[in-house]
C-alpha cells in the first residue's frame, strides 16, 4: 500500500533531521570557526542551518583536509610571484622570469607529487598556438600545465579543480612589467597545486585532474582549449572548480569576513538548446540546473568545522562585467562553478607595482591570507574528494507525466558502481532555494511518491555501500 501524505511528510522530515545529525563515521570536533552570525555587510551568514542533504565529513576526509599546508600554500605563491611576470605574451624560454619559467616549475612540482601515486597520478604540458586575436597580436603558444589522478572504479568519471598561472598589470597588453599576480590567480593555482600533492598518495574511485591554466586574461584560452579537448573526447566531465582570486577575505573598505568563500553557479544552462528551454520554461527547474546542483553538494559536504568554512553559493554565473575559467566548461554543457573571496580588493588587483602616499600597490603576496587560501583548499578538497568517492549523479531521471493524478512517479537508470547501494528522493517546495526533505528508497530505479508533482520540485541521488551520496539530478518530463 502506497504511504499517505502525511506519512510522506513525517518520514521525510525524520530523515531530513537525521541526515543533518548522523553520517555513521563522522567524527565529532571542536568547530573551527566562529558560530554563524551577521557578517561584516550586515547580511546573514550562509551556512547557519545545514541542510537536509547534508553530509558530515568522514574520518578518512577529516585526515585529508588536515594535511592541507598554509606553509606549503605561501611557498607556491611566492614562487610564481618570483618570476616577474607571468603574462601570457612574456618570455616562454627564459628559466628565471616570465610564463615559461613558471610553467617549466610547475610541471617539474606536478610531477615531484606524481612520484608518490604508484603510478596513478601523471604530470603533462598540454599545448597548442592561439591565433592573432584581441588581445593575442601574434600567434602565441599556450601552455595548460595538468595532472592527472586516475580513479580506481570509475576512472571515466572525472573531475576538474583549476587556477589559472597567467597574471597581468593594468595594461592588460603589457607582458614586461613585474606582475606579480599573488591574489590573481597563484592564490587559485596554489590551492589546485596542495590538493595534488595531498590526494596523489590516495585512490579516489574516480578521476580527478589538478590544472593550472594559462591565457585567461586574455580571454579564457587555456581552459577552453582544456574544455574542448575533454568535449572532443567525449570526457564525462561530472564537476569543475575554477578558484580564481581566493586570495584575501579582506575587501577594498578594510572590512574583513574570513570564513566565507563565495561559490558562483549558474542556472539556466547557456548550453541550453531551444528545445530545452521551452521544457523549462513549462515545467520551471530554473534554479535546478546541474551546476546548481553542484554547488548544492558544496553545500552539502564542505560547509561544515572541518573545512572551517561558511559557503556563500551566488545565483550568478559570475560577477557583473567579468569571468573565469569555468565558462568555456559551462559552454559545452558540463557542471562548472567559480570559487572566489567574499569580497575583492580591487585596490590591488591588476594594479602596477607602485609606492603612492606611503601606501603599496600590487597584487603582492603580502595581501593574501595564506590561512585562508588553506581553508579555501579545504573546501575544494571536501567537495572533490567525496564527489570522487561518491557515486556518479544519477542518469536518466525523468519525472512520469502521462498520468494526470495527484502522485509522482519518478524512473532513473542504475548506476554502474559496484558498491551503490541505493537511491534517495529528493524533494522541497518551488519557493524553496534548497532541498528540504529525503526519502530513502532502496536500490530501485523507479519510485512513487503519494506528492503530487504540480506542486513540489524533485530529484534523485544516488547513495553508495559507505553512505556517500552523489549530487541530485532533476528530473525531466518524461510524457
Amino acid at each position: 500500500m502506497r504511504p499517505n501524505r502525511r506519512t510522506v511528510l513525517t518520514a521525510t522530515g525524520a530523515a531530513a533531521a537525521a541526515a543533518c545529525t548522523s553520517g555513521g563515521t563522522a567524527e565529532a570536533t571542536p568547530s573551527a570557526r566562529p558560530e554563524p552570525s551577521a557578517g561584516p555587510t550586515g547580511t546573514a551568514r550562509p551556512g547557519s542551518r545545514p541542510p537536509a542533504t547534508a553530509q558530515p565529513p568522514s574520518r578518512e576526509l577529516r585526515a585529508l583536509l588536515r594535511e592541507i599546508d598554509p606553509d606549503r600554500i605561501e611557498a607556491t605563491v611566492r614562487k610564481l610571484v618570483s618570476f616577474g611576470t607571468r603574462h601570457t605574451l612574456s618570455a616562454q624560454d627564459d628559466p628565471a622570469r616570465g610564463i615559461g619559467a613558471a610553467r617549466d616549475w610547475l610541471l617539474a612540482e606536478l610531477r615531484s607529487y606524481a612520484e608518490a601515486s604508484g603510478g596513478r597520478m601523471t604530470a603533462e604540458l598540454q599545448s597548442y598556438v592561439q591565433e592573432p586575436g584581441p588581445r593575442i597580436p601574434t600567434p602565441t603558444r599556450i601552455t595548460n600545465v595538468v595532472a592527472t589522478l586516475r580513479g580506481s572504479v570509475t576512472p571515466e568519471r572525472i573531475y576538474v579543480v583549476s587556477g589559472h598561472y597567467d597574471s597581468r598589470v593594468t595594461d592588460v597588453m603589457d607582458a614586461t612589467s613585474d606582475a606579480p599576480g599573488a591574489d590573481d590567480d597563484a592564490s587559485g593555482v596554489a590551492v589546485a597545486l596542495e590538493l595534488a600533492r595531498v590526494m596523489a598518495k590516495r585512490r579516489p574511485a574516480a578521476t580527478i585532474v589538478f590544472a593550472a591554466v594559462a591565457g585567461e586574461e586574455q580571454g579564457l584560452f587555456g581552459s577552453a582549449y582544456m574544455a574542448q579537448r575533454f568535449k572532443a573526447a567525449g570526457a564525462d566531465v561530472q564537476g569543475m572548480f575554477t578558484n580564481d582570486i581566493v586570495g584575501s577575505p579582506t575587501a577594498d573598505d578594510g572590512t574583513e569576513d574570513p570564513y566565507t568563500i563565495r561559490l558562483f553557479a549558474e542556472g539556466v544552462p547557456s548550453s541550453e538548446t531551444a528545445e530545452q528551454a521551452a521544457t523549462r520554461r513549462s515545467v520551471g527547474g530554473e534554479n535546478d540546473s546541474a551546476t546548481r546542483q553542484l554547488a548544492r553538494f558544496v553545500r552539502d559536504v564542505a560547509d561544515n568545522d572541518a573545512t572551517g568554512m561558511n559557503v556563500r553559493v551566488v545565483y550568478r554565473r559570475d560577477r557583473y562585467r567579468r569571468g573565469g575559467d569555468h565558462i568555456p566548461f559551462l559552454e559545452r554543457a558540463y557542471p562548472a562553478a567559480r570559487f572566489t573571496e567574499p569580497a575583492e580588493d580591487f585596490a590591488h588587483q591588476h594594479q602596477d607595482v607602485r609606492v603612492e602616499d606611503g601606501k603599496q600597490y600590487g597584487d603582492l603576496p603580502e595581501f593574501c591570507d595564506f590561512a585562508f587560501i588553506a581553508r579555501v583548499a579545504r573546501v575544494n578538497g571536501a567537495a572533490l574528494w567525496t564527489l570522487a568517492q561518491a557515486p556518479g549523479t544519477p542518469r536518466g531521471a525523468k519525472i512520469v507525466t502521462t498520468n494526470l493524478t495527484n502522485s509522482t512517479e519518478l524512473v532513473w537508470t542504475r548506476g554502474t558502481e559496484p558498491d551503490l547501494a541505493g537511491y534517495e528522493v529528493v524533494w522541497r517546495e518551488t519557493t524553496a532555494p534548497e532541498w528540504t526533505h529525503v526519502v530513502p528508497v532502496g536500490d530501485v530505479t523507479r519510485h512513487e511518491v503519494d506528492l503530487s508533482k504540480d506542486n513540489v520540485f524533485f530529484g534523485v541521488r544516488a547513495v553508495n555501500a559507505k553512505g556517500l551520496r552523489s549530487p541530485v539530478a532533476f528530473p525531466e518530463p518524461q510524457a
